[in-house]
């Protein structure tokens, strides 16, 4: 019954990533354990949630649980795993199973435990959820017996993002990783920010196609090491409106998406080192932006 769901799963709150949906299934249905790699604002957290809707309800009638971890170097194996209750041991003994107060793994029952930046997370952290990833259970402390531990692991990995812990290749070997991707074409990603974003007033076509075909063009930069991403997209086209709109106008013009390209962009990107020590981020959006309009013949 499972197998025919994912099969026929088009998991469809994402727009695009035919092959990275692809991929994604086949590693559900040999029930490999998945680490989804790719920059911020791609859709991995909705595609992880979106597996947790086509999994079997449990006995009560409730959907599968979704349970997220944030990676983060204070998190701890407690966090993941559980600990004695204090209150329960002194009723049932500090031994017995009623004392164990259950972590995220075992609240991820019968469904999908994600783990969000899983490069984030320390070694022992690593080491505490080994044995739930390769038996599905999980022997705790002087416990006689073991727990289940039996759900769907998906974590994300920003490749990008310096501020991590290494994967050590014992805790890697445990999981296949798929390799998502920005929007295949401007199509795509317009239906997107129009999705996502709030719509507030008009946006006109050719200012929107104007907006997406630089943020598209930043990421092929060659000076651009950090790339802006769909996040960015959607942050113009919801400030733009706003901001026309405190300026009394029914639609977005040029001038309100110059007013807030910097707000939302220089933030989002990193220039390359031999670029950034020459001038602020700021500086390069404006004028990448100035430069893209003159020759997209907007000014």
């Amino acid at each position: 019954m499972l197998f025919d769901k994912i099969i026929n799963e088009d998991f469809k709150d994402i727009l695009g990533q035919q092959d990275v949906k692809k991929q994604l299934k086949s590693a559900l249905i040999s029930e490999r354990n998945v680490i989804l790699v790719g920059a911020p604002g791609i859709g991995k957290t909705t595609l992880a949630k979106n597996v947790a809707k086509i999994l079997p309800k449990n006995k009560d009638g409730k959907s599968a649980p979704f349970v997220r971890v944030q990676g983060s170097p204070d998190l701890t194996a407690e966090d993941l795993i559980g600990d004695i209750d204090p209150i329960k041991a002194l009723k049932f003994g500090p031994t017995n199973k009623e004392a164990f107060s259950p972590g995220k793994i075992f609240q991820a029952n019968g469904g999908v435990l994600f783990f969000d930046e899983i490069n984030r997370c320390s070694e022992k952290l690593q080491n505490a959820l080994l044995q739930a990833l390769e038996e599905k259970k999980v022997t705790i402390g002087s416990y006689k017996v073991d727990f289940d531990a039996n759900f769907i692991f998906i974590g994300t990995m920003n490749p990008e993002d310096t501020s991590t812990e290494p994967l050590s290749d014992v805790f890697l070997d445990r999981f296949d990783l798929v390799y998502s991707k920005y929007p295949e074409n401007p199509v795509i990603e317009k239906e997107i920010v129009k999705k996502s974003g709030k719509q507030i007033i008009s946006f006109p076509e050719k200012l929107l196609d104007m907006v997406l075909s630089f943020i598209r063009d930043l990421r092929i930069d060659e000076n651009v090491e950090k790339k802006p991403s769909v996040r960015a997209s959607i942050g113009i086209y919801e400030r733009a409106q706003a901001h026309a709109k405190l300026s009394n106008r029914k639609e977005v013009e040029l001038i309100d998406i110059q007013e807030v390209i910097i707000s939302v962009l220089s933030h989002r990107i990193r220039l390359k080192p031999s670029v950034k020590y020459l001038q602020t981020t700021e500086k390069y959006v404006e004028k990448e932006f100035s430069n893209h309009l003159e020759k997209g013949g907007y000014l």
